[in-house]
């Protein structure tokens, strides 16, 4: 099962990776201004629309969560290269250098999920997609107050850390969005 989880990684940050791609070629790396509490901030707003769609009947906005869970991939993404680049006040990377970065970070962040997948066995294919959104939120949670502390911990994993974990929860639960609706016989593009 290993094999299948690399390879559905694999899969789905294929299509973040496009997108931040994409978006690199229409934008430039502007996101290089951003100071990390905003990046937390941008994937908590995800984090809480995907909860809100969970517990309400009515949607007034036609878009499904996988576009919520991209967004906290490549957000946590970009959160991890300013934690290592320092913010600017103007971007100051090319576009060959910002997905260069990404790739990095996302390499380092898929061997962090091999390792953890390996010891906990897979136990994340037997949680929920709303029970995902909450470890989610709750790292987030936890990263605003590593922010407010001004980073100073006793006994916790730092910012860096729980950014990683939220990538690899955030594919975890596309993978399972994934192969939900490859069991009712739909494609993205007819979901």
């Amino acid at each position: 099962m290993l094999k299948d989880t690399s390879k559905q990684f694999d899969q789905i940050t294929l299509t973040c990776r496009n997108l931040f791609v994409s978006k690199i070629k229409d934008y430039g790396p502007a996101w290089r201004i951003l100071r990390i509490p905003s990046l937390t901030d941008q994937i908590y707003i995800k984090g809480e629309r995907i909860r809100s769609l969970d517990m309400k009947e009515e949607r007034k906005v036609n878009e499904g969560i996988d576009a919520e869970f991209i967004g906290m991939v490549n957000y946590s993404i970009i959160a991890l290269i300013q934690l290592q680049l320092g913010v600017v006040n103007h971007p100051d990377i090319t576009q060959t250098k910002a997905i260069e970065l990404y790739d990095h970070h996302l390499s380092e962040t898929k061997a962090l999920m091999l390792r953890k997948n390996h010891d906990y066995g897979e136990a994340w294919r037997n949680m929920r997609i709303s029970s995902i959104t909450d470890i989610i939120l709750m790292k987030i949670l936890r990263i605003k107050q590593i922010e407010d502390n001004q980073g100073k911990l006793l006994a916790s994993e730092g910012i860096d850390a729980n950014y990683a974990d939220i990538v690899n929860y955030a594919v975890f639960a596309l993978i399972k969005l994934m192969l939900e609706k490859s069991e009712k016989g739909q494609t993205p593009e007819n979901s």
